[in-house]
């Protein structure tokens, strides 16, 4: 330490003592044992889809409310967040004012349930829950320094610490006083980053470096020197990030020079390969700090994805996007990380909001990348196998076979070559000299020391797919879908054992799936059952196990995949029917699990006993543990890990030599921890998060809790609650329900995939109690419920009053009984006035056929002259404000016509004429005849222009159709006079002046329309 200095040890006795110590303490701490799986288990991200309502934007800050519900600043608004439902708010504020600027930069939950939110440019706002509504604080002298907002912190004394662009500000959340803090000469005006630490230190993130105002001081400073070059150059860079870890730590973050972080007794430490310009190198930014695990800080980049770092580690691990990795970190530029309340780590990125869960799990996944070395070269896993050095071997598929090494923390890739490069990899087998053996298309060999791969070893299977390897001494046995084959390594001499239809004792089947010594005798399990023989080298005289229909006794299904030891000696066996455990031998009988049991599926594929009395099934539809007692069957879900949903590769499963189970699946390898102690105690609500009465949404300080009571008034009786278990785990499998005292007769299951909620409408009036569930699930499932009274006000005349008035209303019906003789003369009166009101009604229909036949004009069927005047005027003054048009049209020649043709002929054109302006007439134009071969067609809501047009294409009509008389064409045509209504002008002034345009269409040749001057 500073300032002290160290004397030399006086007695050599207490210098070994304290030797002692040293090594006592150091052998202590390398006795605790690190995961060997660490090296290869990676953060699973469930990423927040835009079917959640999540805006697709850049996601730059994170806070948990008082009730657990989540917030997420985003360049485009603010948005809460419940696990199912995405509300946003944004500058546009419907109903209430909206906030002043969509770019949120930080977010800092208060202590009534509210929000403290620091934007880009339209300063601090605060969010009330009481009422939802934003309040803006002013600018300037009595406000905020600048309305840039980098960080908000907590100064645990009710108030809150303001970084901006140009200031450090404090606000009294009692008071909404803001104060103006001097930061001194030697800061900057722009601040990133503040940060009040538990002993009340005054941290300051300024473009100019790190200072601070320790407790009981008023003046900023830098701290001590720290000693150290590369230190320095962090601290006196700019410092956009400040956390305290819960060992007292303090971490830094720069902007260009990486992190630091100072122990709880004062001494500054780099980050490796994160301090400093390396090569002068700048680093990402850091944009913020979070505590994943006790000792170990996630660390938020601004391009380089994040860091995990345990303090003293000689590396960090980096955690970033990997494109063939849908899981990974969505994006690389990390601004703000959030450890919520159920363990949940929140990861705000570029490409939207993800999360995973960093707690104690019983699984996770190996899953394939080829972008990284400790990852899997490729997706399916056919083919799991332990060696007796340790190492786990992975068959894949396109020849490829990846060896994991726990001791060394890494993963090794070898590709097999020739004709094997791209077949599936499915069995290995290890020889006594320690090589493996692989079973493939044919069989190649790995000697145990340099990884060279011998492909094709033997060319008689090179054809042969291979299913399943066993070694007994020198004899390798082979299962394929050909039958057995049998290999002495010694002599080199081969035989191959197949089914014989007409030999009940041969083997049950060619496809042989798996291999199994059981005692002295060897079981082979196959795609009809299971052949048994005394060794390994019996050709003949197998004993078979089947399924027998009617006897529940025998093995659940005919296609069994793998047999293993379990409890007790027991066998279990996976088949197409279920898990099948021995329950005798000599004949041998099995009790079955299956669907009815537990299990999702009954096609399991393989099954391993964890040595502490359970038996873990890998199916088509998951990986389950059957207690071997007593048969319970539990499910793991993604809850414990369990990412990968299906495993359809029969005896794909090994166990690992720390004790984990290894499951191979379509898209990775399933590693379980039977003996990890998980602290389940989850003691996350089921809470309501929206709620509307009547049609009035309550404001979110005002949802109601547990216990709590609403009531409807007589004019809202409608209720709708949407709820959410807030741990945000696996929501897709956790189911809801709900129910209704006195309306609903059991609970109402929500769908899977619907959004929690419940809606009630037209409630009767009384009292009620709503009861909601949430139920996970998984090893370790819980039902949470909610309870929330619920009173419905009555109307007037559900009132005790008005129900006595419906009693005195009875009484006056039996008065009314008294008064028979008068409702039946009043009868006899009401028919006699159905008979007039039938008279009546025939009259008013004749009248209106005589209208009828009055208005219409009798050879056309449109209206007649003085109908048409009259519909005209009524046209004009509603049109008073808007242009109206008429048109008034004369058949060219028509004498000549009946001149010619006959009277007959001319009629049949009048109506042929008709016929052709009907076309043209649009829906509320007026079509009448003005007198002999004259038409007037009146154009509502139509310009000069448009009738002119309307004009132009009934004189093409009408001049390309001929009118048949008597098989005759009768070609006419026709001149259209068009004017529009002036601004007090009569009807007669304005028929008179498209008569005259009419007569000017006549002059200029006819076939044609003129338009009114």
């Amino acid at each position: 330490m500073a300032g002290v200095k160290r004397q030399p040890l006086r007695c050599p006795l207490l210098g070994l003592l304290g030797a002692l110590l040293l090594l006592l303490r150091a052998g202590a701490g390398m006795a605790a044992p690190a995961d060997p799986w660490a090296p290869f288990e990676s953060p699973w991200f469930d990423k927040v889809s835009s079917a959640e309502g999540f805006p697709p934007a850049i996601v730059t800050a994170l806070a948990q409310d008082r009730e657990g519900l989540l917030w997420v600043g985003t360049m485009v608004g603010l948005a809460r967040y419940d696990g199912y439902r995405t509300q946003l708010f944004d500058v546009r504020g419907e109903p209430v004012k909206g906030l002043p600027d969509a770019y949120v930069r930080c977010l800092l939950a208060l202590p009534d349930g509210g929000m403290l939110i620091g934007t880009n440019a339209g300063g601090l706002v605060r969010f009330d829950p009481a009422t939802n509504t934003f309040h803006v604080y002013p600018g300037g002298p009595d406000g905020i320094s600048d309305r840039k907002i980098f960080a908000l912190a907590d100064d645990h004394a009710g108030g809150v610490w303001v970084a901006t662009e140009q200031g450090l500000d404090h606000l009294d959340l009692r008071s909404n006083a803001i104060r103006h803090v001097d930061t001194g000469s030697d800061t900057a005006p722009r601040n990133f980053s503040v940060m009040q630490d538990r002993a009340g230190n005054l941290w300051l993130g300024n473009n100019e470096g790190l200072f601070v105002r320790h407790a009981g001081s008023d003046r900023f400073e830098r701290p001590a020197p720290p000693g150290d070059a590369v230190v320095a150059t962090v601290l006196e860079n700019q410092i956009w990030a400040i956390d305290e870890d819960s060992a007292g730590r303090l971490w830094i973050g720069s902007g260009q020079a990486g992190a630091v972080y100072r122990g709880p007794h004062g001494n500054w430490h780099p980050v490796p390969q994160f301090s400093g310009y390396r090569k002068g190198a700048q680093h990402a930014t850091v944009r913020d700090f979070q505590e994943a695990a006790p000792g170990t800080m996630w660390i938020a980049t601004d391009g380089s994805g994040v860091l995990a770092y345990r303090p003293g580690d000689a590396s960090l691990q980096r955690i970033e996007h990997d494109p063939a990795v849908p899981s990974s970190l969505p994006g690389d530029a990390v601004r703000a990380l959030l450890h919520d309340r159920a363990g949940n780590l929140w990861a705000a990125t570029d490409l939207g909001l993800a999360r995973a869960y960093l707690g104690d799990r019983g699984a996770f996944s190996v899953l394939p990348s080829p972008l990284e070395s400790n990852m899997l070269s490729d997706t399916s896993v056919r083919g799991v196998y332990v060696d007796s050095r340790g190492l786990v071997w992975i068959g894949l598929s396109a020849g490829r076979i990846d060896v994991i090494d726990l001791r060394a923390g890494q993963m090794r890739h070898l590709r097999l070559g020739g004709t094997q490069t791209l077949r599936d990899v499915q069995s290995f087998a290890e020889a006594a000299d320690g090589s493996i053996w692989v079973g493939t298309q044919g069989l190649a060999k790995v000697d145990p020391h340099t990884f060279e791969i011998s492909s094709s070893v033997l060319p008689a299977l090179e054809n042969t797919p291979v299913l399943c390897l066993r070694m007994d001494g020198n004899r390798l046995l082979i299962g394929t879908y050909d039958g057995l084959f049998r290999y002495d390594t010694g002599t080199g001499v081969l035989d191959h054992i197949r089914h014989d239809p007409d030999d009940p004792t041969s083997l049950v089947s060619n496809t042989v799936r798996q291999i199994l010594k059981v005692g002295d005798e060897w079981w082979y399990s196959t795609s009809r059952g299971i052949s048994i023989a005394p060794d390994s080298g019996a050709s003949r005289g197998f004993r078979t196990l089947t399924h027998r229909e009617g006897d529940p006794a025998s093995l659940p299904g005919d296609s069994v995949s793998a047999a293993t030891p379990g409890p007790r000696g027991h066998l279990w066996v996976s088949t197409s029917g279920g898990l099948a455990e021995s329950i005798g031998k000599n004949p041998w009988r099995f009790s079955s699990i299956g669907v009815a049991e537990g299990l999702l599926s009954d096609k399991v594929t393989s099954a391993l006993s964890d040595g502490l009395g359970h038996i873990w099934a890998s199916t088509s539809s998951g990986v389950a543990r059957v207690d071997a007692g007593s048969h319970a069957v539990r499910n793991l879900s993604s809850r414990d890990g369990l990412h990968i949903r299906s495993y359809h590769y029969a005896d794909a499963a090994a166990h690992a030599p720390d004790g984990s189970l290894l499951f191979g699946g379509l898209g990775g390898l399933t590693v379980i921890r039977p003996a990890i102690q998980i602290d389940d105690n989850d003691d996350a609500p089921l809470a309501i998060t929206h709620a509307v009465l009547g049609a009035v949404a309550l404001p979110f300080g005002k949802l109601p809790h547990d216990g709590d009571t609403i009531t409807l008034d007589q004019r809202n009786r409608n209720l709708r609650v949407d709820f959410s278990l807030l741990d945000y785990r696996s929501p897709g499998e956790t189911s809801y329900s709900y129910r209704m005292t006195g309306l609903d007769d059991g609970w109402v299951d929500i769908p899977a995939g619907a959004k929690p909620g419940a809606n009630y409408t037209n409630l009767a009036h009384g009292d009620y109690v709503l009861y909601l569930r949430a139920s996970t699930q998984g090893m370790y499932p819980r039902t949470v419920e909610s309870r929330l009274l619920v009173k419905v006000a009555p109307r007037w005349y559900e009132t005790w009053y008005s129900k006595l008035a419906a009693v005195a209303l009875l009484i006056g019906l039996v008065v009314l009984l008294v008064h028979l003789r008068t409702l039946y003369l009043r009868r006899q009166a009401l028919q006699l006035q159905r008979q007039i009101n039938e008279h009546t009604r025939d009259l008013r229909a004749a009248n209106r056929r005589l209208d009828e036949l009055a208005s219409t004009d009798g050879l056309t069927g449109i209206y007649n002259r003085r109908r048409f005047l009259e519909l005209a005027q009524a046209e004009c003054e509603r049109s008073r404000e808007q242009s109206i048009c008429i048109a008034l049209f004369d058949l060219d020649r028509f004498k000549q016509v009946n001149d010619i043709h006959g009277h007959l002929a001319g009629d049949a054109v009048i109506r042929g004429a008709v016929a052709v302006i009907q076309r043209h007439c649009r829906q509320g134009d007026l079509l009448g005849r003005y007198g002999g071969e004259e038409f007037v067609l009146c154009l509502p809501d139509t310009s000069v222009a448009q009738a002119s047009e309307i004009a132009e294409r009934i004189c093409a009509a009408m001049a390309g159709t001929a009118v048949s008389y008597q098989d005759r064409p009768i070609q006419v045509t026709v001149s259209i006079g068009v004017t529009a209504l002036r601004q007090g002008e009569s009807i007669e002034q304005w028929l008179s002046r498209a008569d005259k345009a009419l007569y000017e269409a006549k002059r200029n040749g006819r076939n044609r329309y003129a338009v009114a001057s």
